[in-house]
Formats: structure tokens, C-alpha cells, sequence
């Protein structure tokens, strides 16, 4: 499933243009010193790939937790039947809202980023990428759920690395190039994201079910081992 990770990233770059596009945009990269400024804005992806990786390892080692208690089939469903909900009825969920103490973290990391962004040291940019990984984002939140479905904290940092790794082409050009995404190609690219979540969920939901199709739903370990058993 880390494929799909990937595939979040590179389609869901799209999406992050329109949301961290501006600030990658302002980045006060050293634009005389082109090798300067391609290791600042290395620095910054490097800080956001940290971030991601963070949080993937927490909710991965949230899912060994699930794994270890015999959950983690049950939760493979769950999280692809919540992609799919979430694409399928996206006005329901966006009334969901964040706790005060949520809003107000929020607000001090959108404060520090703005304060960071008027700098122009070399630890700058990573710190920029940290802070900006810690923004709300619905792709991000996608990605999470990938983790939380891995069965160590591992995999799970793995497939936010791998999540973050798929934004940084995109990114990097809307750094040097500015906004260039526009018109009928980022529409067509936009209507495809919805179809790519659920066509994950999918996957996910599948894969929970265990049907013995390889690769895509293979049989559950746990009944594997006790078959074994069995025979003995």
C-alpha cells in the first residue's frame, strides 16, 4: 500500500499548491545564487518531510497497536470506508471542528511561520518546511489515514515520507516558477483527485477484507498462523 502514498503525493501536490503554493512562494530563497538557493529550497521540503515523518510514525505506532490486538483487518476497512465517505459527502465534513486547544496550536504555528518567513538565515527554510507541515490540510489527513493503517510505526513514517516525497516536484517548480497550475489542465487534475481517494479507499477497504487476492487483499496473518496450527 505504500504506492499509494506516492500517488497521494504527486496528485495531491495540486491541491497543496493552492494551499502552501503562497508560502512556498515566499520563501526568501536567495534567487542571484542559484545553488544557494536550491539547498534552501532543499531545506525547506527536508523540514517538511521531517514533520510528515513524525506524524507518520505516531499514528503508524497507533496502528501496531490496532495490529497487535487483532484490529488491524477491521481497520483497513474503516479507514478506506472513511476516504470514501469523506469524498462522497465532503460538505458533512467540513462542519467538523477543531477544539479550542486545536485552533489556538494552529494559530501559534501560522504566527511562528510568518515570523520565519521575514528571515533569511540558512535554518530558516527547514524550519519553514517543519512549521508548514503541522498546517491543516484535508490531503495531509488522507495520508494520515494511510499510516494509521500500517502495522509499525515504521511503515507509517515511511508512507508520510513517501506522501511528502510525491509533493516535492510541484512544489519545488511553484517555488521557482510561481503558480503556473492554472486552467483546464489543473481543473482535469483537481476532478481526478476525488477518484484517486476513492479508488485507494477501495484498496484499503480490500485489503481488510482478506478475499486472497494477492498482493491487492491477501489472507489475514493471524489465520494463516492458526490454520497452521490446525494442521499440526
Amino acid at each position: 500500500m505504500l504506492i499509494s502514498a506516492i500517488i497521494f503525493g504527486l496528485l495531491g501536490s495540486f491541491h497543496c499548491v493552492g494551499m502552501c503554493g503562497p508560502i512556498a512562494f515566499m520563501l526568501p530563497i536567495d534567487r542571484n545564487n542559484k545553488s544557494k538557493g536550491f539547498f534552501q529550497v532543499l531545506s525547506y521540503h527536508l523540514g517538511r518531510l521531517f514533520t510528515y515523518s513524525i506524524i507518520g510514525l505516531l499514528f503508524g505506532f497507533l496502528g501496531k497497536g490496532f495490529y497487535f490486538f487483532g484490529f488491524q483487518q477491521q481497520l483497513s476497512i474503516i479507514v478506506g470506508l472513511s476516504m470514501i465517505l469523506i469524498i462522497l459527502f465532503p460538505t458533512f465534513f467540513s462542519k467538523i471542528n477543531f477544539s479550542k486547544g486545536i485552533n489556538k496550536t494552529i494559530f501559534k504555528v501560522k504566527s511562528t511561520l510568518g515570523k520565519e518567513l521575514k528571515k533569511k538565515r540558512n535554518d530558516t527554510f527547514f524550519t519553514i518546511g517543519f512549521l508548514n507541515g503541522f498546517l491543516p490540510c484535508g490531503l495531509v489527513y488522507m495520508a494520515v489515514f494511510g499510516a494509521l493503517a500500517t502495522t509499525n510505526a515504521l511503515s507509517g513514517s515511511l508512507y508520510m515520507f513517501l506522501f511528502g516525497l510525491g509533493t516535492i516536484p510541484l512544489m519545488t517548480a511553484v517555488v521557482f516558477l510561481g503558480n503556473f497550475t492554472k486552467g483546464t489542465f489543473k481543473k482535469k487534475i483537481q476532478r481526478a483527485i476525488p477518484i484517486v481517494v476513492v479508488f485507494i479507499g477501495v484498496l484499503f477497504v480490500l485489503r481488510g477484507l482478506g478475499l486472497g487476492i494477492p498482493y491487492i487483499s491477501p489472507e489475514p496473518v493471524l489465520d494463516l498462523v492458526s490454520s497452521t496450527k490446525a494442521c499440526h
